[in-house]
């Protein structure tokens, strides 16, 4: 993982800044951090800073002479083909053509590899996402929570972050016992039983088919168990077919995890000591941020910040909301040492927040350490019309409805098109069209068009190319683009925003098919055999960086479409 450019000319110029100090070109004063930026116009080089604006009052000198005195005092390094400073008080760095021509090469020595950086320097991170309910299939609003966690996992361990993912699966409290009790009904009712479904229990249609499954499966040996006594053993059954469902969704979107970490291990003793919920409740009791009241067992989180307090154990004696994110979060800082935890969240857990940072504080933990990506709902639209209910069953539209109608590359490219906290629409119509409309058919076009170029070369001897030779605008313009790569993975992975990637992806075909439409590629002519075999080395590069870039959204690098 090598340095990103723009990190090694911000201490040069730092260091232009000392040796200009030194010299008594500048006056002595303590240097602030130097931005360097890529500019919006090509015209202004590769990187530019404003830099000596920003010392102008310190040196008590105009900014355009402070630029003059560092553009004097930089040493270049042998990618930098040029420097120079511009009113009002930029300086302006161009990349050498040379230097450039030559990282179609690098980047083909590094492969897959390229495109990482080590921001994270293995720091030990936990990407928690989807985390539905395990009451019925995954339905679209788990959509965007899946290919936003899953994709920022990807990001972040492309940075230099061990990641894990997890799958926190809540198959405790009232809602399971709902969900169970509603799983037995249906089963009855396929055997011909008057069971109803009970007033909080779920409705969806699914549940009808899984109770005709288990009843076909079973017979009627649950119903001839004392009712009390069936509907926790058939509940299991219940859950053992939704977490299939929701690995066999997961799956298809190109999801997995490290672990799928289940609720009621934090209420389950492990002999001799008592459940991990109880040890972190005596933690709390003993910092004094829990109190009795109202018949229920209160986390303080008032007292430390948070909005509200929290009841962690009911005036029944059963655990709160709450009670299960205090076990949960002490498992994964304490118990199991991650250093950074992500918690992917749709927008209606946003109040949950700061009750989850006061819980940190309270565990004498970083509230830092935890983070949260929030991320907004999604509409779901065909063509101008919203789509609110399944074709299939009238009832919700589950995740695999839409996976079968535009596939998973299509899905998680437009989940991804925008940052997480937009609100956004998803066209099922546009997902689908193979026109540059798409801009999934757009970014997948390219590689599959690199592909057969590189198909067309047959048995070229690629390697021979002599990549000095790739400086024309069109060539020197893919390489720059190319290079963009691990700079667009440090900023997603500092700011915790996968979307960079799809804005990336879209500008890089852009690039490449300009680069197509006006460099010739494969020549028959003995005259072209030199700048056919450079190029077919660039080509190749360029397949590298759109594979990678695709790999990260999670998404197939297609050969032929």
């Amino acid at each position: 993982m090598k340095r990103l450019l723009n990190e090694d000319l911000a201490d040069r110029l730092r260091q232009a800044i000392e040796r200009a100090q030194a010299a008594g070109a500048l006056p002595a004063f303590d240097i602030p951090a130097v931005p360097v930026e890529r500019p919006k116009q090509a015209a202004h080089g590769d990187y530019a800073t404003p830099i000596a604006m920003q010392l102008a009052r310190l040196a008590r000198q105009a900014p355009i002479k402070i630029a003059e005195t560092l553009v004097r005092y930089f040493e270049a390094p042998d990618y930098v083909g040029g420097v120079e400073a511009a009113a009002p008080g930029y300086i302006n760095l161009s990349l050498s053509p040379q230097w450039l021509a030559a990282q179609a090469d690098a980047i083909r020595a590094q492969g897959e590899a390229f495109g990482s950086v080590d921001l994270g320097a293995g720091t030990r991170l936990q990407v928690e996402f989807v985390s539905a309910n395990p009451t019925g299939p995954l339905h679209t609003g788990s959509a965007r929570n899946a290919v936003l966690g899953d994709t920022v996992a990807n990001v972040l361990a492309a940075a230099g972050y061990d990641v894990e993912r997890e799958y926190y699966v809540n198959d405790a409290g009232s809602r399971m016992h709902a969900f169970y009790t509603s799983v037995y009904a249906r089963y009855a009712q396929a055997l011909g039983a008057d069971e109803p479904v009970p007033e909080d229990g779920y409705l969806g249609t699914y549940l009808i088919e899984w109770g005709r499954r288990i009843a076909e499966e079973e017979g009627d040996r649950y119903l001839l168990l004392p009712r009390e006594d069936a509907i926790p053993l058939i509940g299991e059954r219940g859950l053992a077919i939704a977490l299939e469902s929701i690995r066999s969704d997961l799956a298809a979107m190109g999801v997995s995890y490290n672990r799928w970490f289940s609720e009621r291990t934090l209420y389950e003793p492990v002999a001799p000591a008592p459940s991990l919920f109880d040890r972190v409740v005596g933690i709390l009791r003993r910092g004094g941020y829990v109190e009795e009241r109202e018949g229920a067992v209160w986390f303080k989180a008032t007292a430390l910040g948070g909005d509200k307090d929290e009841v962690i154990i009911r005036s029944n004696g059963q655990p709160g909301y709450f009670a299960s994110d205090i076990a949960y979060h002490y498992d994964k800082f304490v118990v199991r040492g991650f250093d950074r935890v992500i918690d992917v969240w749709g927008a209606d857990h946003q109040g949950h927040v700061p009750r989850m940072k006061a819980l940190m504080r309270a565990l004498e933990l970083d509230p830092e350490r935890l983070e949260f990506m929030i991320y907004q709902l999604v509409t779901l639209r065909r063509g101008g019309e919203i789509v609110r209910l399944s074709k299939r069953t009238g009832d919700i539209i589950t995740l695999r409805e839409v996976l079968d109608e535009i596939g998973p590359d299509a899905l998680r490219f437009f989940l991804l098109a925008r940052s997480a906290d937009s609100q956004m629409d998803l066209d099922l119509e546009l997902a689908v069209k193979q026109s540059d409309e798409n801009p999934v058919y757009y970014v997948q076009y390219a590689h599959a068009r690199i592909a057969s170029i590189l198909r067309r070369a047959g048995d070229l001897p690629i390697e021979e190319g002599d990549v000095s030779l790739l400086v024309s605008e069109p060539e020197q313009n893919l390489l720059r683009q190319l290079l963009r790569l691990p700079e667009v993975v440090h900023q997603a992975a500092a700011e915790r925003a996968p979307h960079h990637l799809t804005y990336y992806a879209q500008e890089l075909a852009g690039v490449f098919h300009g680069f197509y439409r006006d460099c010739r590629v494969v020549s028959s002519d003995p005259a072209d055999r030199e700048i056919t075999l450079a190029r077919l080395k660039l080509v190749d590069a360029a397949r590298i960086v759109l594979a990678r870039t695709l790999h990260l959204m999670g998404m197939s690098a297609p050969e032929t479409m």
